[in-house]
């Protein structure tokens, strides 16, 4: 990790190229298996939910729902779900001087440097090696057309997934999450309810409610007031624009549009990436 910090302190362009060495050296010498692209046009190849070496990064705002949707998959395809959200805030959750200084650029809503973030995933990586894993679903990352460029040295991305949602709506969300102070869990009590109008399409969302033993446990993040919010989307969208960009012209960019919540949304995202949820569809015939 220290090799790689120099590498990324001095000039961008030269020292990007270096740190794709550096990590696509580690990867190769731990025997990380990244095999070729499936998806040139941006639709999902046909898979079978019970294989491996899937590859695929997951894009959007911040509280559209990569996490939830994500963690769906990686259950259902059987790979790690790697959110560098859960990475930072793990970090924060420890002590000493890195934890110090997330924590004061999560409090301004501001973006978690690259050297941090490629610092904690190719822990990451490295650890997921070490247990056996095989491929991934990321989120959270890449935030920037750079990390973008180092990624793509690292691994061949067979997807990238941009999930979509209307502003007004993912502010509501934002505000709404509460976490478990117990047991960790992610939970959001806003119920969104916008009629259609103009010739835009309503949208319902209820609230993901926790169980009982939960409901005095929960907590709000402290980056979730809406000043917040609304930086960390201001910053999204200055910076999404190149990465998306990046993706589209090689062919691999999936653009969905949230219709709703998890049961209207779900079986939707499913059909676009050529996927079936047996175990759904057993549970609903029972």
């Amino acid at each position: 990790m220290t090799a790689l910090r120099g590498l990324l302190s001095g000039n961008a362009a030269v020292n990007t190229r270096m740190a794709v060495r550096w990590i696509s050296s580690v990867a190769a010498e731990s025997g990380f298996s990244f095999p070729a692209s499936l998806a040139r046009k941006g639709v999902a190849p046909r898979r079978d939910p019970g294989s491996r070496n899937v590859q695929w990064v997951f894009l959007g705002c911040p509280g559209v729902g990569k996490g939830t949707y994500a963690s769906r998959l990686s259950r259902l395809l059987g790979v790690p779900h790697i959110a560098t959200g859960d990475l930072v805030r793990d970090e924060l959750a420890a002590t000493g001087p890195l934890s110090k200084q997330l924590t004061e650029i999560v409090n301004r809503g501001q973006l978690v440097s690259d050297e941090i973030i490629i610092d904690l995933l190719s822990k990451r990586f490295e650890d997921g090696v070490a247990k056996g894993e095989s491929g991934f679903i990321l989120d959270g990352f890449p935030r920037t057309r750079r990390q973008a460029e180092i990624l793509e040295g690292v691994t061949e991305i067979e997807l990238v997934v941009n999930l979509k949602l209307r502003e007004d709506v993912l502010l509501g969300k934002c505000l709404g999450r509460r976490i478990c102070s117990q047991c960790g869990g992610n939970f959001n009590v806003a119920s969104i309810d916008i009629k259609g109008e103009n010739g835009r399409p309503g949208i319902s969302m209820p609230p993901l409610l926790p169980p009982e033993h939960c409901m005095s446990k929960l907590v709000t993040r402290a980056d979730d007031t809406e000043e917040v919010v609304k930086e960390r989307l201001r910053l999204y969208y200055e910076l999404s624009q190149p990465v998306e960009e990046f993706y589209r012209v090689r062919g691999k960019l999936l653009e969905f549009d949230l219709p709703g919540g998890i049961p209207e949304s779900w079986p939707k995202l499913l059909q676009a990436l050529n996927l079936d949820d047996h175990d759904e569809k057993q549970s609903a015939a029972a």
